[in-house]
């Protein structure tokens, strides 16, 4: 996916496909946990958000610092154009003819998800509000692999938005995030086990932690940090 760079209009290759990458990574972990089919759980992940290509600023990973156009719209605008991303994917997979399986994965990475934030905002505003036009129109996963992707990118994307999480919140997050999908019913139509639901949080929490997770000041650390701050006060 595009990212672009705060004050350009090039693409930021350092931001091109990183959600996506991260997805597959944890995608294919869990696959392997559980004994699903890690490759076309990894290979799904790479195209879920394809659909995104076609209007890339109006994601939170592609946009450059304080730079949000749903700023300035309507929620349920905002709510059409982010639903939109899935139908817009479908129609890059069927132009460039990708394979079903991997089509599966576009259209119900999010199944049928309320958008809650845009609900919420347009509630807050006093505007009128549809259940169904904040909700994605799915389906839902019908595969383990498909489920698996649905689950990473809601994940995925909600750890990614804490500020200098510990292990602890992490874990919060995933625990929180899978039994709301869980609850919701979005895995009612996959094959996924209830037993293997843990697996999946263990193998999630491990990814997770390794990249987004703060680095621990041990004790020499923490001196040697001071004594920079002091050789740096001195200069001034």
């Amino acid at each position: 996916l595009r990212r672009l760079r705060p004050g350009s209009s090039e693409p930021d290759p350092k931001g091109i496909c990183h959600h996506s990458l991260q997805v597959a990574n944890l995608a294919q972990g869990a696959a392997e946990e559980i004994g699903a089919n890690e490759l076309l759980a990894r290979a799904g992940a790479y195209y879920h958000d394809v659909g995104k290509l076609e209007k890339p600023l109006f994601f939170k990973e592609n946009q450059p610092v304080s730079i949000n156009p749903h700023d300035h719209l309507d929620p349920n605008v905002s709510a059409r154009i982010i639903k939109a991303h899935v139908n817009d994917g479908l129609y890059l997979a069927n132009k460039y003819k990708l394979p079903h399986e991997i089509i599966d994965f576009i259209r119900t990475h999010h199944g049928t998800t309320k958008m809650d934030f845009f609900y919420n905002k347009a509630e807050e505003m006093g505007i009128e509000t549809n259940v169904k036009t904040y909700s994605y129109d799915g389906p839902r996963p019908k595969t383990v692999e498909t489920a698996l992707v649905l689950l990473a990118d809601s994940t995925e994307a909600a750890v990614r938005s804490l500020k200098n999480p510990t292990k602890e919140d992490i874990d919060n997050m995933i625990v929180n995030i899978i039994d709301k999908k869980l609850s919701e019913g979005q895995l009612n139509d996959s094959p996924i086990k209830m037993e293997d639901i843990q697996k999946i949080k263990d193998s999630f929490s491990s990814i997770l932690t390794s990249a987004y997770h703060q680095r621990i000041v041990y004790p020499g650390q923490q001196d040697s940090a001071a004594d920079k701050e002091m050789e740096e006060q001195d200069k001034k």
